[in-house]
């Protein structure tokens, strides 16, 4: 009887396959590495599919502000506004009140005339609420034309890092584009129902630019700044 061998070779070294045998000897297996290929100029950076829309610039390239920053910016230049209201509504509101008060005052046991009421009480008070308007939209003339048509910026504007420009690139920021500006955003939105609504959301469904109202009669776009 035939004994086998005392002493074999080892196999050597390496996996072995299904199909029996054993592979070669060898350093880690080879991984596989696709191709990559660069994007061609004008598609979607890599990471976007096909619906990837950029989002929307000014003409002159720079980001557009967004509703949100406007809101903001809008929020501070109207506490702006309160606050110089208030310096002139108090001392008007003071006097008016001291001649109600005298009216009352020197009236008999059955009040006041209604005619003296009138021309003592009534008229005071609709002669001071006419004056704080016209005040005040002089103010909103001085704080949003003259003083923003030399940067583009308001006091809200600034601290938000927002800008008016011009639609047209290059071109300069007039008193006249913020004249226009001044007069559908406070002018008539001051004397006609529901129009600063109207004018402030404008911006939501806007195309292609995002403007308001007042931003279409002037001919300007609001963009972002750098800091």
């Amino acid at each position: 009887m035939t004994q086998p061998p005392l002493h074999t070779t080892p196999p050597p070294a390496g996996h072995q396959p299904a199909g029996g045998g054993f592979s070669p000897p060898g350093g880690p297996p080879m991984q596989h590495t696709p191709p990559t290929f660069a994007a061609a100029p004008g598609y979607p950076p890599a990471g976007y599919g096909p619906g990837y829309a950029p989002p929307p610039v000014a003409p002159d390239g720079r980001p557009l502000a967004s509703f949100g920053d406007r809101l903001l910016a809008y929020l501070i230049d109207t506490a702006v506004a309160m606050a110089f209201t208030m310096v002139l509504f108090v001392p008007m509101f003071f006097l008016v009140f001291l001649q109600v008060f005298d009216t009352l005052e020197q009236s008999g046991p059955y009040g006041p005339d209604p005619d003296q009421l009138w021309t003592d009480v009534f008229l005071p008070l609709l002669a001071a609420e006419a004056g704080i308007l016209l005040l005040l939209l002089a103010f909103y003339w001085l704080y949003h034309v003259e003083y923003a048509r030399r940067t583009g910026q308001t006091l809200g504007k600034k601290a938000m890092k927002l800008r008016v420009v011009p639609t047209q690139p290059g071109a300069p920021l007039t008193r006249g584009m913020m004249g226009k500006r001044w007069l559908v955003e406070f002018a008539a939105g001051s004397f006609v129902p529901f129009l600063s609504y109207l004018d402030g959301f404008w911006q939501l469904w806007d195309k292609p630019w995002q403007q308001c109202l007042h931003d279409k009669f002037a001919g300007t776009v609001v963009v972002k700044v750098a800091p």
